[in-house]
């Protein structure tokens, strides 16, 4: 008999870097994760298929992700750069000839052949990766997810326009490639925060009043998304759900009420913001599940017989050397031999689907209840980061298929099934360092902060000053600031430069985005005061149309 319900979330992001630099920060970010995560995984998508599993994912092409999959600069540039991979792996196969080393010889034919299969894999899908994501959808075999529109970052953005605006975009960026309304979100950074009063950090000392992420996503018909474990156990009891009535909860009910199961993580809850349940149900990550991958001591991507991310054959070469171990310097980094990774990857999902069942069986014996345990990981943690993660994914799904104590379940599915009987209010923070806002604000960050909120402020004085609705030459440049400050409210930005991966990267991006949506909005004050356009506002213009194609379908309404 089932115990419940496991929901496999995965979130694919990435910033927008198409005509944004190739090497060693842009375009290239976005070929590797095409290659080493979507194309694996759609291929285990496939897989699944033809074997009569339903794999039942929960997955996120976050919105600026789609956008890109199906720009030409992707579908053309992908292609080549595939042809570049492959002929990588010709050039090492000489090189490993002429050494005298046999097994590295046979690694770069593995490359060799992988590449070439790819393309081909990519031709067969019509260059359409969304397209091939979204026949699953429509099979019902997968749910799709939407997000803010370009990964902003709700709880530190200064204008609740702005947040709602993020939102508007999101859902209609993924309906417009998917044809169908998305029923949950993933919080960009599974930042949350509550309504209430919020003292901005930087630019302005008044306090205000801000409505809550459940409020600004359930008023767009959203139905459920994702926190970290330590939101919702320390989440406050507000009501429940019994007899078909809304009942208030006791203040110390949540300590008592075990058989309800307060605050875990394998219970879906109800958000309620400023008392009140917004009908938005949130699931929090499974912490022993998800451990097991994000790990650094201890998850399985650290094994030893796994490939090693870090190491490769020259620069922008190909992978040819396992982790060896946790300690092991690069240069002592033994050669990758697949049959050990193969062996290691069917006795971690062995693992894993034993402990996902362990997990549910033992809230039954608590509680007496179904449990959900939702496992919600960056998509490009399997196959980009960890080569071998699809392939695991493969194997799970096959050893949960086979077990009469596990459904596998969309999220809808298992919410369905599992609805939320209690109600309660979700403190501030995210899946970050800290579990707070730490990694997105600190002093080190704090200039880009002060561009972007006075960026929002005076966007949002020309929407209301400026007669956009009946002046074309003032919607058209007033659209393309919108469109500048959604690229430069990513959240990776600041992400980039405290963990030092690309600090100069996010810097020339924030300064880039900033620059041309100033210029962009001074052409609306020369609009305004009668002037003609000036040529340093027409070429800003166009250099935004060629180089930031996103959201053709910007409404201006979305800022109401």
């Amino acid at each position: 008999m089932s115990a419940g319900s496991f929901c496999l979330v995965l979130h694919g992001h990435l910033p927008w870097v198409l005509h944004h630099a190739r090497w060693p920060h842009g375009e290239d970010w976005l070929f590797e994760a095409a290659s080493a995560t979507w194309l694996p995984l759609l291929q285990v998508l496939d897989t699944l298929t033809e074997e009569g599993i339903r794999p039942a994912w929960t997955v996120g092409m976050m919105p600026i992700l789609l956008e890109q999959l199906r720009s030409p600069r992707f579908t053309q540039g992908f292609v080549v750069w595939l042809t570049e991979c492959e002929e990588r792996a010709q050039q090492d196969i000489a090189h490993f000839e002429r050494l005298g080393d046999g097994h590295r010889r046979y690694l770069a034919e593995r490359h060799e052949q992988h590449y070439r299969e790819q393309r081909n894999q990519f031709e067969s899908l019509g260059r359409d990766i969304p397209g091939a994501i979204g026949t699953h959808v429509h099979a019902g075999r997968i749910e799709i997810l939407s997000s803010n529109a370009t990964h902003g970052y709700h709880p530190l953005m200064l204008h609740d326009a702005s947040a709602r605006a993020q939102v508007r975009a999101g859902l209609a960026t993924t309906e417009r490639h998917f044809g169908v309304r998305a029923a949950g979100v993933w919080l960009p950074e599974c930042a949350y925060r509550p309504a209430g009063p919020w003292m901005p950090p930087v630019v302005h000392g008044d306090m205000r009043d801000r409505d809550g992420v459940a409020r600004i996503f359930a008023d767009e018909g959203v139905k459920f998304f994702f926190v970290d474990t330590h939101l919702v156990k320390h989440a406050r009891a507000v009501g429940y759900r019994e007899d078909g009535a809304l009942r208030a909860a006791e203040p110390d009910q949540a300590t008592w009420d075990v058989t309800r199961g307060w605050g875990s993580p394998l219970e879906p809850h109800e958000v309620a913001e400023r008392e009140e349940a917004t009908g938005l149900t949130v699931l929090a990550r499974a912490p022993d599940a998800s451990q097991q991958v994000w790990s650094s001591e201890h998850g399985y991507p650290g094994d030893g017989r796994y490939l090693e991310f870090h190491k490769r054959e020259g620069m922008r070469g190909l992978r040819y050397w396992k982790v060896t171990g946790s300690k092991v310097d690069l240069g002592d980094k033994e050669p990758y031999r697949p049959e050990e990774a193969l062996e290691a990857t069917r006795a971690h999902a062995d693992h894993f689907a034993e402990l996902v069942a362990s997990n549910l069986n033992a809230h039954r014996e608590i509680t007496g209840r179904d449990g959900v345990l939702c496992a919600p990981f960056d998509a490009e943690l399997y196959g980009h980061w960890w080569a071998e993660g699809p392939s695991f994914l493969l194997e799970v799904a096959r050893r949960l298929h086979a077990r009469d104590d596990v459904d596998m379940h969309t999220v809808s599915e298992a919410l369905a099934a599992h609805p939320p009987d209690k109600v309660a209010a979700i403190p501030e923070g995210t899946w970050g360092a800290n579990g707070d806002h730490s990694v997105w604000l600190h002093e080190g960050i704090r200039f880009y902060w002060e561009v972007a909120y006075r960026c929002e402020d005076r966007f949002l004085d020309l929407w209301h000053r400026a007669d956009w609705r009946k002046r074309d030459d003032i919607r058209e440049l007033l659209t393309e600031a919108g469109r500048q400050l959604m690229l430069l409210q990513a959240s990776d930005w600041a992400f980039v430069i405290t963990t030092e991966g690309a600090v100069d990267y996010g810097m020339r991006r924030i300064l880039e985005h900033a620059a041309r949506f100033d210029e962009l909005c001074n052409g609306v004050e020369d609009a305004l005061n009668g002037l003609p356009r000036d040529v340093v506002v027409a070429h800003s213009l166009e250099t935004c149309r060629l180089k930031d194609a996103v959201f053709p379908d910007l409404d201006l309404e979305w800022w109401t």
